[in-house]
């Protein structure tokens, strides 16, 4: 259960977020005197709060004699059964798709982090789109959110990757299905634009309200398949001075996240950015937000370049081997890379 349905001050409920309490979890274990401590509140306030969340969570437990009884249990047969069926969001790029299993997976959090203009928001973008790619089309036919913590993104940049999706799929049609006019169904670019729902953060706290806000929204809106943070670094490497409220908050987003993608079998995609690492005599780059972030996602992708081409490298993946494949950057969007492919500039 979320703290913002305790039955506490609306002062109190929005301190609790802003210091990373987001569940009742979260408070199970803390002393009053932290709790004061984390929210600047006084010891006898924090006193009450504890004891409204334990009345709360008592409230909550299914007694069966002295055991709580423990449901959403499934077997190892439905699980495997499900990971066969899953679903996959095409990156337009078939060499990135082979590395990935089919693309980006659904009911999983994927990281994907690299420097700066290397197409991490491109591939934002063009995923946003892809989601909605009907299901006639190998698609998922769904909707993107996109959450904007950088001001990078682009909706003129969408409308172009949007038209040449509706161009590829009309491409296809001739191709595939000369006989069946009649039946043609071609999203429009607008239609693409209309089911991408924009949120734009400008600090940590509004960055954790929306993503509280998730369930409820997806809730209402149905059929959202993908989620995308872009990026999930910026307000949190920005004068940070207590580190461990850091890694707290950071921890509850990262499984409020999993929960999403699990609850409603939609991707996370969470872009992230670069620092360096001092490692083996050298300072070498590595994705923000320190090892212990790393655990947050199940998929971790690293772009990179290559002289003047753009790699991606599976660095991390619970099912498949590590690997690289060569993306382009182009007008249309992600696309395979061409031989000699240069840096091209986009509009």
């Amino acid at each position: 259960m979320e703290v913002s349905t305790l039955p506490i001050s609306a002062s109190h409920r929005g301190k609790l977020i802003s210091s990373g309490y987001t569940s009742l979890s979260s408070l199970s274990s803390v002393s009053p005197s932290r709790l004061a401590q984390d929210l600047k509140i006084s010891e006898n306030e924090a006193v009450e709060i504890l004891k409204v969340v334990s009345r709360r969570s008592g409230s909550e437990k299914i007694e069966n004699g002295n055991h709580a009884i423990m449901n959403g249990a499934q077997t190892a047969w439905d699980m495997l059964h499900e990971e066969e069926s899953s679903v996959c969001i095409t990156t337009s790029c078939s060499d990135l798709d082979v590395i990935l299993g089919g693309g980006i997976h659904c009911k999983e959090v994927t990281e994907i982090g690299g420097v700066p203009g290397i197409g991490k928001t491109q591939l934002g973008i063009q995923l946003a789109v892809n989601v909605q790619i009907p299901s006639g089309y190998g698609g998922l036919g769904g909707k993107a959110i996109y959450i904007d913590t950088e001001g990078s993104f682009m909706v003129e940049r969408a409308l172009q990757i949007a038209e040449a999706c509706a161009q590829d799929m009309l491409e296809y049609d001739n191709l595939l299905r000369k006989d069946s006019q009649a039946c043609r169904v071609i999203k429009q670019p607008k239609a693409f634009l209309e089911n991408i729902f924009y949120f734009r953060v400008c600090t940590y706290t509004e960055q954790i309200a929306v993503i509280n806000y998730l369930e409820k929204f997806i809730s209402e809106q149905k059929d959202v398949k993908v989620v995308i943070v872009d990026s999930i670094t910026f307000h949190f490497r920005q004068d940070f001075e207590d580190m461990a409220l850091r890694t707290r908050l950071l921890g509850g987003m990262a499984l409020k996240l999993m929960k999403l993608a699990k609850q409603f079998k939609l991707a996370v995609v969470l872009l992230n950015q670069v620092t360096t690492k001092y490692k083996e005599g050298s300072f070498q780059l590595t994705l923000a937000l320190g090892d212990s972030w790393s655990h947050a996602s199940t998929n971790r992708i690293i772009l990179h370049w290559n002289g003047d081409e753009r790699y991606a490298y599976l660095d991390k993946s619970p099912s498949l081997q590590s690997a690289s494949a060569p993306y382009a950057v182009t007008g249309k969007g992600i696309r395979n890379a061409a031989p000699n492919c240069k840096r091209v500039k986009l509009m």
